[in-house]
């Protein structure tokens, strides 16, 4: 008599068990899953404490370069801003590849005043009885402009892979300095374009007019273009 024996396959469960290090690996990434989505939606606030990071200031102190006086008057100052979109493109290559742009806002200030420094006693007449007063002064100019960091800052940047992985592996510190160049340029082409420096000899001739009359003078004729 033969007995026929039938095996029972291993069961599907046993074939596809997870392996340990694949356990190990689940569990961490689990873990780190809940702790990021706890930082994000501020579920467990203590553990923003923990992985937080802390700014020190290890700058060393300022050192006083130069001291210059100044004799100019300060009449007027504008406040401008301006869009700069900067695109560098790779002649043979697409801007998918090797190329970038940059959309950025710079705010900056620029100052125009009138420099006092320059009068002598031949452009300041003043009659006998000191009651009239003529003075010849230079024409108002425009200072440089100063970009605003605190009010300036890149809308977007889009770059090719070829800068992106350059990115990766360089430190460039001065990869905005091109748009805030720019920035600066367009200002200043702004300013000149303005009439800021009208607006300063207008400021100075009543700044002198208050100044003389409070002196005793009665009439004050201030001329400009010396």
């Amino acid at each position: 008599m033969t007995t026929s024996i039938k095996q029972t396959p291993p069961s599907t469960s046993t074939k596809r068990r997870m392996p340990g290090w694949a356990k190990v690996v689940t569990a961490i990434v689990l873990v780190l899953v809940v702790l990021f989505a706890g930082l994000r939606l501020s579920v467990l606030p203590g553990l923003r404490d923990l992985f937080g990071t802390e700014t020190h200031d290890r700058s060393g102190p300022a050192l006083l370069k130069s001291i210059q006086d100044m004799s100019r008057y300060d009449a007027a100052s504008g406040n401008f801003q301006v869009v700069v979109d900067l695109e560098k493109d790779a002649k043979y290559l697409p801007d998918a590849i090797r190329g970038t742009r940059t959309l950025y806002v710079g705010a900056g200030t620029v100052d125009a005043y009138v420099d006092l420094g320059r009068l002598d006693k031949s452009d300041v007449t003043v009659n006998d009885d000191r009651t009239s007063a003529t003075l010849q002064l230079p024409h108002a100019v425009l200072g440089k402009p100063a970009l605003d960091a605190d009010h300036s800052y890149a809308v977007s940047k889009q770059r090719g892979l070829l800068d992106r992985l350059g990115d990766l592996f360089s430190d460039n510190p001065n990869s905005e300095r091109a748009v805030q160049k720019l920035a600066v340029k367009h200002i200043g082409e702004a300013a000149k374009d303005s009439r800021l420096t009208s607006r300063a000899e207008a400021n100075t001739t009543g700044m002198l007019e208050g100044l003389l009359r409070s002196l005793g003078f009665k009439e004050v004729t201030v001329n400009y273009g010396a």
